[in-house]
C-alpha cells in the first residue's frame, strides 16, 4: 500500500511532541502571550505535515515533467513553494521556532545525534528482522550521514562561539531520482518507519532552510551555506531514497488523487480542528493563521482537481 497524504495528515492531527530530525524546545512567540501547549503541539504537527507536503510535491513535479505534463509540474512546484515559504514559515513564527545562530546549531546537532545514534539504527535493526534488507542498508547509511552532519555542525559551533577554525563547507549532494514505482519493502513496520523517517527528513529540510535564512540575515554566510547544503542532502538524498523504497511516487493521475485527499483533509478537518482549539485557548493569532491556511489548502485541492479533470 502506498503512503497516502491523507493517511499521513490524519496521523499528524493527533501528534504530540515527538523526537524528529531537528529537535526544538517550546519558545514564546513574538506576541505578548505564550501559546498554550496544545497550540504549540498543533503548530509543530502542522509544520511536520507541511514539510512532508513540500518534499513530496517536488517529487510529484518531477514525475509530471517526466510524463510530459509541464503545467502540472509547475502547479506542484508552486504549491510546494507555498507550503514552505508561506505555511511552514508562518507557523514557525507562531512559536519562535528559529532562534539565534548558536541555538539553531545546537538544536540541529541534537536532532542529528538522535537520528544517528537512536532512530535510524533502530529502524535498520527492525528492517533486518523483517527481511527488508534494502531498507536496513539505507537506514544504516543515513545514520552515518547524520553523524557526519553533527560533526560539521560541531565545527561550525566552535568557529562561531570561540573563533577557532572556520565554519566548514557544506557536504556534497548525490541526488536520488524517484520515478513512479511500487513499494520495495515487505513489512508494515518498515513501511511505517519509512513514513516517519520521510516526515522527519522533510521537516529537517524546511527547518534548515529557515536556519540558513537567519544565518544569512545576520551576516553568517558560511553558516547559511552549510545549512543550505545540509537541507539539500536531507531532501535530495535522504527523503528521496526513502521515498523510492516506500513507493511514494506513482503516475501523475494517482499522485493528484493522493494530493487532493490530503489537501481536502487539511482544509476540512485538520486545520479547522487546530483553529478551534487555538481559539478556545485564546490563541487568536494561531486560530486566524490555521483558518487562513485551511482556505489555502482548499484552493490547492481545487487546483489539483482541475488538473486531474484536464488529464481526463
Amino acid at each position: 500500500m502506498r503512503p497516502s497524504l491523507v493517511r499521513l495528515a490524519t496521523a499528524v492531527s493527533g501528534l504530540a511532541l515527538t523526537a524528529v530530525s531537528v529537535a526544538t524546545a517550546p519558545a514564546a512567540v513574538a506576541d505578548s502571550k505564550t501559546p498554550a501547549l496544545s497550540t504549540v503541539q498543533d503548530t509543530r504537527a502542522a509544520m511536520r505535515g507541511e514539510g512532508f507536503a513540500h518534499a513530496s510535491y517536488l517529487l510529484y513535479a518531477d514525475e509530471a515533467a517526466r510524463e510530459g505534463h509541464g503545467r502540472i509540474a509547475e502547479l506542484y512546484r508552486s504549491t510546494a513553494q507555498t507550503e514552505f515559504e508561506d505555511h511552514f514559515t508562518q507557523e514557525a513564527g507562531l512559536i519562535s521556532y528559529v532562534g539565534s545562530n548558536e541555538a539553531n546549531i545546537r538544536q540541529a546537532m541534537e536532532g542529528e545525534r538522535f537520528e544517528a545514534t537512536s532512530m535510524y539504527p533502530t529502524y535498520a535493526e527492525e528492517a533486518r528482522q523483517d527481511g527488508d534488507v534494502a531498507a536496513a542498508e539505507l537506514f544504516t547509511e543515513i545514520a552515518a550521514d547524520e553523524a557526519e552532519h553533527r560533526e560539521l555542525l560541531a565545527l561550525a559551533l566552535k568557529a562561531l562561539t570561540t573563533g577557532e577554525g572556520k565554519i566548514p563547507s557544506p557536504p556534497q549532494v548525490d541526488p536520488v531520482t524517484v520515478p513512479a514505482g511500487l513499494p520495495q519493502v515487505a513489512s508494515a513496520r518498515t513501511r511505517a518507519n519509512l513514513d516517519d523517517a520521510m516526515h522527519g527528513e522533510g521537516l529537517a529540510n524546511a527547518t534548515y532552510m529557515l536556519y540558513a535564512q537567519h544565518a544569512r540575515d545576520t551576516g553568517e554566510r558560511r553558516l547559511a551555506a552549510l545549512f543550505e547544503g545540509l537541507a539539500e542532502v536531507e531532501l535530495r538524498e535522504h527523503f528521496a531514497a526513502e521515498a523510492l523504497l516506500a513507493g511514494l511516487v506513482s503516475d501523475t493521475a494517482s499522485n493528484l488523487r493522493t494530493s487532493i485527499a490530503g489537501e481536502t483533509y487539511e482544509a476540512e478537518v485538520m486545520y479547522p480542528t487546530f483553529a478551534r482549539r487555538a481559539e478556545n485557548n485564546g490563541d487568536v493569532q494561531a486560530a486566524e493563521l490555521f483558518t487562513e491556511i485551511a482556505a489555502d489548502e482548499a484552493g490547492h485541492a481545487e487546483a489539483f482537481q482541475g488538473a486531474l479533470n484536464h488529464l481526463g
